[in-house]
This record gives structure tokens, C-alpha cells and sequence, in this order.
């Protein structure tokens, strides 16, 4: 194993997603006789402060359903016990980035430098690559999207062997096995393929139903049994997608002052049809409109 040091740790981000509205009073001006009385107009409403619990910034925000030893293994690559390099590889929409996203966030937790490198990022050249073994844990995601590449997987290889020699950790991600990437350098193929290769299973219905349960709890918001099949039978299998789901649903639910209902989620969930239906629309941004006058492989 290649053994990794801890030093101190960033601060967290926020705990706390919420708006404060400050309401000025003003004291009534003196009416002038014989004036009519002023009309009291009923004041504006206002957005209830929703104190929700911080959403896990490590491994514990990871939905691990079906998925447990795969999470496990990450969790003791992250903690520097578990091999210092790791393959994960799944279909689209299985979880990998956010699987990737999580073990970054466990690393930071830990004061350990990370990256995390989708490599299917648009305009990337091979040198950003260079000198990325500087950092303590190296994740790049996409890697199907550099296969066939010669001077990406070139860059690759090299940045493998300098991760070795410098005793960095690095996770790779990608929606094949290493043996059907595709890659035209045979020495990249048996690095990658040198250390332990994990499937990541897409989240089964029981899956998402636990992802919207804990994302709910998280927001404050109470979504019972019928709310989570009726979600589930209408939006896509995408975790991404219900995470954002669970977003827009907190946001409409702070500015109505309410809890969600039915009847609303059904609202957003045609904003999310028709939008969807768009390809000129990304996912809700249809929906938060609604809410908002003036957020994966």
C-alpha cells in the first residue's frame, strides 16, 4: 500500500441553505384632517427560516443501497487503510461522479489535498495532467472519454507512475471494465487494471426511495410513502435528477411557507417533463423559475 499522511482540516462549508427577509416598520404619517383614513394593506409574505441539517459532505451523503462493499472500499482508500489505488466503473447514471464527489469530500474531511477531474470537462488538454501528483488523492472521473487518445492516455500512464513513485492515492472512474475502454496504450490498460476494480449497480427503486427519504430529511421536508412512489413513478432514474428534484421542492416549499404536498410536487414534476422534453432546457431550471423570479454520470 502506498501510505498517506493527514494534516489539518479545511473548515465546512455551511450547514445552513436559507433566506432572512428583513422587514423595516416605519412609523404611520400623521393624516391631515378631514383626510380620508388610510387603507391598511396586508403585509407582504414572508420566507419561514428553514434551519435543515447539513447535507454529508464525505461518505455518508453517498446512498450505499446495493452498493455497500463498493462503498467500503472507497471509505478505507480515502482513510489511507485500503489500497492506495482503486477502478470504479458502472453505467450512466449509476452514481459514479457523485460517488467520486463524496470520497473528495471525505478527503478534504481528513485536511488532505484532492482533485477531482471529470475528463469528459469540455477543451481539457492532456497537461492538466501535469502535476496533479502534488496533491495527497487524485480523482478522475469519465476516463471512457480520453480512450483512443494517444496523447491523453499517454499523460495518463505518465501521471499514474508519478502518483506511485510520490505515494499519492488516485481513483479512477469510468462506464466500462478496464478491458473494454478501448485504449490504444497497452501499458495504460495494465495499470489501470493493476488494482482492485469495483461495479457500481444503479440504485434499484428501493435505492431511490431511501435517496429521497434521507435527502428529505435533510431539507426538513416531510414527503411520506405515497409522495416517494409518486415521485418515483414519474421522474427519471437519474440520482441526480431527484437530488435536484429535492432542491427545487425545498425552495418552493420555503417560499409557500408549507410543506409539500401532492398536488405541488406534481406541479414541478411537469415543469421537469417539459423541460426534460427541451434540449434546450437542463433538467428543472424550468421549475425553479417558478419559484425563483429574478443545480451526473
Amino acid at each position: 500500500m502506498w501510505p498517506a499522511s493527514i494534516t489539518t482540516s479545511p473548515s465546512p462549508r455551511s450547514s445552513v441553505s436559507s433566506a432572512r427577509h428583513s422587514v423595516i416598520v416605519l412609523p404611520p404619517r400623521p393624516r391631515l384632517s378631514g383626510a380620508e383614513p388610510p387603507v391598511h394593506e396586508p403585509p407582504p409574505p414572508q420566507l419561514a427560516l428553514a434551519l435543515r441539517q447539513p447535507e454529508p459532505s464525505g461518505l455518508d451523503g453517498f446512498v450505499s443501497h446495493g452498493n455497500a462493499s463498493v462503498v467500503a472500499a472507497v471509505r478505507h482508500w480515502a482513510d489511507g487503510s485500503g489500497e492506495p489505488y482503486l477502478y470504479i466503473h458502472g453505467a450512466a447514471a449509476s452514481g459514479k461522479s457523485r460517488l467520486l464527489v463524496c470520497a473528495a469530500g471525505e478527503i478534504r474531511q481528513r485536511g488532505l489535498s484532492v482533485i477531482y477531474l471529470p475528463l469528459d470537462t469540455p477543451k481539457l488538454t492532456p497537461d492538466v495532467l501535469d502535476d496533479l501528483e502534488q496533491r495527497d488523492a487524485i480523482l478522475l472521473d469519465a476516463v471512457q472519454a480520453i480512450a483512443g487518445n494517444r496523447a491523453w492516455e499517454q499523460a495518463l500512464f505518465n501521471l499514474y507512475n508519478r502518483a506511485r513513485d510520490a505515494r499519492r492515492r488516485l481513483l479512477a472512474a469510468a462506464r466500462q471494465p478496464t478491458g473494454r475502454l478501448g485504449l490504444q496504450l497497452p501499458d495504460l490498460s495494465s495499470r489501470l487494471a493493476a488494482g482492485p476494480s469495483y461495479n457500481l449497480k444503479p440504485l434499484s427503486d428501493a435505492g431511490r426511495a431511501e435517496l429521497l427519504r434521507i435527502g428529505a430529511e435533510q431539507r426538513g421536508l416531510r414527503l411520506g410513502d405515497a409522495m416517494i412512489s409518486y415521485i418515483l413513478s414519474r421522474c427519471p432514474r437519474d440520482p441526480g435528477v431527484l437530488r435536484e428534484l429535492l432542491d427545487t421542492i425545498d425552495r418552493s416549499a420555503l417560499a409557500e411557507q408549507r410543506q409539500p404536498s401532492i398536488r405541488s410536487i406534481g406541479r414541478l414534476l411537469e415543469q421537469l417533463e417539459r423541460s426534460t422534453s427541451d434540449p434546450q432546457t437542463n433538467t428543472l431550471s424550468a421549475a425553479e423559475e417558478q419559484f425563483q423570479p429574478n443545480a451526473a454520470d
